[in-house]
């Protein structure tokens, strides 16, 4: 357990002198603690709160408690001005809570086990500490990381590699933000390159096509000259044998004939190609729009992150009106990725709003939706990855429930937080109530 004390503490605490050995010394405790050979007969129970590092509460809080249910843990403790206080102080009396099993430690611990009951008990059926840590990777897989991590931080056969890997993938979810906007921006880049690949190749191909015209209607007046030429030739010789006009003629009228019939089957075509490369430059001209509307939205999109990501989340900005703060809002969000959710729920509540999920009918039984919509403020769907039968229904209840739904262009991270910063504008005092939907 020296290790990871070491490793993670180290260089995620920087401290003095004096707290590196105060420090040190709860190290030394936690490291006896987990070390100490437990008797034959003896029973594993799992750690309580108290018994993990100080330096591990932070995370326990901010990961496997919401803001609004450590707010009611102060409440029901009757701290002073719980109800009031912001969300950071919320957070940080709740990790000193922690500490303390005789002032409030006892009730956090039986809070955090009953709303991870499940996951416990899951967790539970692992008989060594390899079996621990495949549940944990299945839990990083599925996206489901706030039971999972208290899991394994409590579980009596979590090893010590397992708790320093599980306290650094909770880490590097933070960065995963950022990967979502250059992934968008990337595809956009690329869908810019391929419209001007389309544009070029349809203009050699018009250019082309004018010059088979062109060069067909040469043709054509070329064979009328030589049927004049013919016509005159044989005036000129009307004194020739009856005979040798008629074949002259007759020649004459099969090879014009020929060339005709060539050109008209080129020409024809011609017109169906041409056809197929109108109709393929509509395509690619629909395309172009779409790609510029696109862009548009992910400039709006990345003008509206690069404003206020670094505010929204800077806990030393004085200024409240620099803040994304949804103040409370409860967002339903039907469809998307279901990996993808434990991060949704992430960004709404570091912005002090709480997010609802329905699969839209994958998992989910649809009749779930009236109760979900009824508990919301806000209905989102991403239009790229949920069913037309769970938007139809959204539609439905809003309007009958009087809800405001808002359709998503994606469903990236960075598409959600645009949408909360345009929310949370329309819902300042200075603006103007947006219609349903």
């Amino acid at each position: 357990m020296s290790t990871i004390i070491d490793d993670l503490l180290g260089s995620a605490f920087p401290t003095s002198p004096a707290a590196a050995r105060f420090l040190r010394g709860g190290r030394d405790k936690v490291t006896a603690d987990l070390r100490q050979p437990a008797s034959p007969n003896a029973v594993l129970r799992r750690r309580r709160i108290w018994d993990i590092h100080d330096n591990f509460h932070c995370s326990i809080v901010g990961t496997c408690l919401s803001t609004a249910e450590a707010r009611k843990i102060l409440v029901h403790l009757r701290v002073k001005d719980a109800e009031t206080q912001s969300d950071h102080e919320i957070h940080n009396r709740v990790v000193i809570l922690a500490r303390q099993p005789q002032n409030g430690g006892k009730f956090l611990q039986k809070a955090l086990d009953r709303r991870h009951e499940t996951t416990i008990r899951h967790f539970a059926k692992a008989k060594d500490a390899d079996a621990v840590e495949a549940l944990w990777q299945s839990a990083l897989k599925h996206g489901d990381i706030s039971g999972a991590y208290w899991a394994v931080l409590t579980h009596p056969l979590a090893s010590e590699a397992l708790i320093k890997k599980a306290f650094s993938d909770i880490h590097m979810l933070s960065h995963l933000v950022g990967a979502a906007n250059r992934a968008d921006i990337r595809r956009l880049r690329q869908m810019e390159d391929e419209n001007a690949a389309l544009v070029a190749k349809l203009e050699r191909q018009q250019h082309q096509i004018r010059n088979g015209f062109i060069e067909r209607d040469n043709m054509i007046e070329k064979l009328r000259q030589a049927l004049t030429q013919a016509v005159e030739n044989d005036r000129a010789n009307a004194a020739s044998p009856q005979q040798e006009v008629s074949v002259a003629w007759t020649q004459m009228i099969a090879s014009l004939k020929r060339s005709l019939d060539k050109e008209t089957t080129r020409r024809a075509r011609l017109e169906q190609r041409l056809a197929a490369l109108t109709h393929t430059q509509a395509h690619s001209e629909r395309a172009r729009r779409d790609a510029e509307s696109r862009s548009e939205q992910l400039d709006a999109e990345l003008s509206a992150l690069e404003a206020r990501i670094e505010l929204v989340f800077d806990p030393n900005d004085a200024d409240p009106n620099n803040r994304l703060d949804l103040r409370g809002v409860t967002v339903l969000y039907v469809g998307g990725r279901t990996g993808q959710v434990p991060r949704l729920k992430m960004l709404v509540q570091r912005v002090k709003g709480r997010l609802l999920h329905h699969d839209g009918g994958l998992d989910d039984n649809t009749a779930l939706l009236p109760g979900l919509i009824s508990q919301s403020d806000v209905i989102v769907f991403p239009v790229d990855c949920v069913s037309h039968g769970a938007v139809a229904s959204v539609k439905r209840l809003s309007q009958q429930l009087a809800k405001r739904y808002v359709p998503l262009r994606t469903s990236s991270l960075s598409c959600l937080f645009s949408t909360l910063c345009r929310l949370t504008s329309e819902r300042s005092p200075d603006a103007t109530p947006s219609p349903v939907g």
